[in-house]
């Protein structure tokens, strides 16, 4: 078994460790990016309507949102290697369905077979940062994760458009295939057999409250499903309030199972816990506001207002990807100097600046205007990735690292999924009004002001993330007797 003093090392390049973890993160984002982009010509070839093609995402995002935690709680109780390498397999049985689809309908049915494997990443990732690295350097290994998350979002759409354009869609998949089997390798080779103890434990399987578990994962995907589906037809629709109204039972009956279960899925003190709520709503709000926000809104912007073509578009959104890629190892390192609460403070004020600015000119701006107020609000957003991580962290001791991380990583996901579809569903009511820009700031006429609308609301989003600092303060990490 590995111990916290062999991967001493934040560096990928000399932690075996690190290196599996990080590469793994960036295959991940680079698949889901590259898909983003190719589902034109996936829709083109497969003969699928715009509005049906949307399943190659959603399929991928609810299932992703089911299995998130339910991966942190198996590696609290079984094998990290082990679980590890089975979630890679199921990534790669289903890129390789993907590559082979012969109809739409077995795509979708492979992107969430995709899913079901690669939502154990971010959960694996992070949890093994809490369990093997001291505080003072989770910081800079978390930064590192999230740099090649940076990477791989910005290199997703310039791999697509060239893959697509020289052997077609289906060569994503396979590229994809390829690297699962090389991490497949790596992974047996050096990652540590945590857990083995528990794993050989009688109790192991009862530790996993697979009942609690369900309610939970069931409870987060039918959330998104709701307010996706709210997006495209309000809430008025049966399948939105329907499944909104199902979220809500589903979660209640979560809150009830780990108050009465002899091993609960979550332990309830965690969501009592204010240094691990607060950092997980600033996860939530920040990642709607830059993801749901500015990465929804502004290729919508580019295309529909501004003109751009898709290549054109790309330019002007790399340069931001690529600040969070740069920059998020050395604010990971600030934030194990400085405190998590103070990078946090200055990050989010600069992500708001930036989301402030593009509700000034939303429409009629010059592309490298926008393209300059999305570098600012990545600087900002590199800046809270993770030390919101490393605040959260904070509050878990090693026996819950695991699903810890999981509904860190849920609710993270969640803030991208919902912003998205709430941010959007602003966009359309303001589209239909007619009425002037809520932002004083706005000069354009009222036709166009849905855009500075849409940005404002981001704001508003950041403002709540903002606030919730006030939680972050000297952490009373959960207790082994608390679980």
């Amino acid at each position: 078994m590995t111990r916290a003093s062999d991967t001493a090392s934040t560096s990928p390049l000399t932690n075996p460790l690190l290196l599996v973890m990080v590469l793994a993160a960036f295959t991940s984002v680079l698949n889901n990016s590259m898909v983003n982009v190719a589902i034109p010509a996936v829709s083109a070839h497969l003969n699928v309507s715009a509005s049906a093609s949307g399943w190659i995402v959603t399929a991928y995002s609810i299932v992703f949102a089911t299995g998130v935690a339910l991966y942190g709680r198996v590696s609290d109780s079984y094998s990290l290697r082990a679980t590890f390498l089975a979630a890679l397999v199921i990534f790669g049985v289903g890129s390789l369905c993907c590559a082979l689809a012969p109809t739409f309908g077995v795509l979708v049915a492979g992107r969430a077979i995709q899913a079901a494997g690669a939502a154990a990443i971010p959960s694996l990732a992070y949890g093994s940062v809490a369990r093997l690295f001291p505080a003072g350097q989770r910081g800079a290994v978390f930064g590192t994760l999230s740099s090649a998350v940076g990477l791989g979002a910005a290199a997703g759409p310039l791999v697509a458009g060239i893959g697509v354009t020289a052997a077609g869609w289906r060569v994503l998949f396979y590229g994809t295939l390829a690297v699962i089997a090389l991490l497949f390798v790596a992974a047996w080779r050096y990652l540590p057999d945590l857990n083995a103890e528990r794993a050989r434990s009688p109790h192991r399987f009862a530790r996993l409250d697979l009942p609690g578990g369900l309610l939970l994962s069931a409870g987060a995907a039918a959330l998104l499903f709701g307010v996706t589906t709210a997006n495209h037809g309000g809430l008025a629709a049966p399948q939105a309030w329907g499944a909104l109204v199902a979220a809500g039972l589903l979660l209640t009956g979560f809150t009830i199972r780990i108050r009465r279960a002899a091993f609960a899925f979550v332990p309830p003190a965690l969501f009592a816990n204010t240094q691990f709520l607060s950092a997980a709503g600033i996860a939530l709000l920040s990642q709607g506001a830059f993801i749901g926000g500015g990465l929804f809104l502004t290729p919508l912007l580019l295309i529909n207002q501004i003109g751009l073509t898709a290549l054109q578009t790309g330019l002007v959104i790399a340069p931001g990807a690529f600040s969070v890629a740069l920059l998020s190892p050395t604010i990971g390192r600030l934030s194990d100097r400085f405190g998590p609460r103070a990078v946090l403070g200055t990050s989010l004020t600069i992500l708001l600046a930036g989301l402030l600015f593009m509700s000034s000119f939303a429409v009629g701006a010059a592309p490298w205007r926008v393209a300059l107020a999305l570098v600012i609000a990545s600087i900002g957003y590199a800046g809270v990735t993770s030390p919101a991580a490393n605040a959260a962290s904070k509050a878990l001791t090693a026996e819950i690292a695991g699903v810890g991380f999981g509904i860190y990583q849920l609710f993270f996901f969640l803030g991208s999924g919902t912003g998205a579809a709430v941010f959007g569903s602003v966009l359309t009511a303001r589209q239909r009004q007619d009425a002037p820009a809520l932002n004083p700031l706005y000069d354009h006429a009222a036709a166009t002001a849905a855009y500075s609308d849409a940005y404002l609301v981001a704001c508003l989003a950041v403002l709540g993330a903002l606030m919730l600092l006030v939680g972050l303060g000297r952490a009373r990490p959960v207790s082994t007797e608390e679980t």
